[in-house]
């Protein structure tokens, strides 16, 4: 089998999103367009409430789905399918947009420290106008795995006996948020076929056997393809370990809606501006 090694490092790049929330995003920049099948990637974090009490005002998203995971803090959700609830730290929302939905992400604290992530995955053309439906995930019934090496808590995949809730996936995902203490290893078994990627939130780590820079703190490592990843720590380490297998299809972008050409991009634009967005 073919060791997993690093492919690219990336440091992020300093952005703003939404009423001005400040955050790093990693994929999705001029250094990193898209990743079959993850269209951005985005790390928001601070215990500066300036930096996010404008939070993500109602906005409209079509063809992608968005996947938030909270470390710290907690966030409000709502939108225009029904749907509203308060994350808080360790919970996830898996939300498939598909046809249309407008929602709003808005901080739930007036102070304190908030930190999580945001990904958005493709959807293949066959899905994009499928209706919109969610996943919820709380931190109290995550599936985890615990030893005295590391912590794995699964969202997505299988490792060992904890599994994922996301399954019969079309892209069929992998996302671990993985805790490793200081001078061991993680390793884990990918398939050949996916696009593979870490993003190492502290802690300094090594990949593979091959050498490369140094690893530090809030950074995106694009992996290799191939199926064995070893990872080791050289101090106490956290990092969200992201596979999934390439759609392949082309793509076009128009903001908070991604389909496969401009003219489903205008019509989306056209949709949402004449009230006929959400079904």
């Amino acid at each position: 089998m073919n060791n997993i090694e690093v492919e690219k490092i990336i440091e992020p790049v300093a952005a703003s999103d939404g009423a001005g929330v400040k955050l790093k995003r990693s994929i999705g920049t001029h250094l990193i367009d898209y990743h079959d099948p993850f269209l951005m990637l985005d790390e928001f974090g601070s215990e500066n409430k300036d930096d996010y009490i404008g939070g993500f005002p109602p906005h409209p998203h079509r063809g992608i789905e968005t996947v938030t995971y909270m470390l710290a803090g907690d966030f409000e959700h709502k939108d225009s399918a029904g749907g509203e609830g308060i994350m808080t730290a360790g919970d996830v929302q898996w939300m498939k947009t598909g046809s249309g939905i407008i929602h709003s992400e808005m901080p739930a604290m007036k102070e304190g420290k908030l930190h999580g992530f945001q990904l958005w995955v493709n959807m293949p053309a066959k899905l994009k106008m499928t209706k919109p439906e969610y996943i919820y995930i709380d931190a109290d019934k995550m599936s985890t795995h615990k030893d005295d090496d590391k912590t794995v808590k699964v969202i997505a995949g299988k490792f060992q006996d904890a599994e994922g809730p996301v399954k019969g996936h079309n892209v069929e995902p992998v996302y671990f948020d993985v805790e490793l203490e200081k001078g061991k290893k993680f390793n884990f078994d990918l398939p050949s076929t996916h696009n593979s990627l870490i993003y190492l939130v502290e802690g300094e780590i090594k990949i593979g056997n091959q050498d490369h820079d140094a690893i530090k703190d809030s950074t995106l490592i694009i992996l290799t393809r191939g199926e064995k990843l070893k990872v080791s720590s050289l101090t106490k380490a956290k990092f969200l370990l992201i596979s999934g297998k390439p759609i392949g299809e082309p793509i076009a972008r128009g903001g908070p809606f991604v389909m496969n050409t401009k003219a489903e991009i205008l019509q989306a634009v056209q949709d949402y501006h004449n009230g006929t967005f959400v079904k």
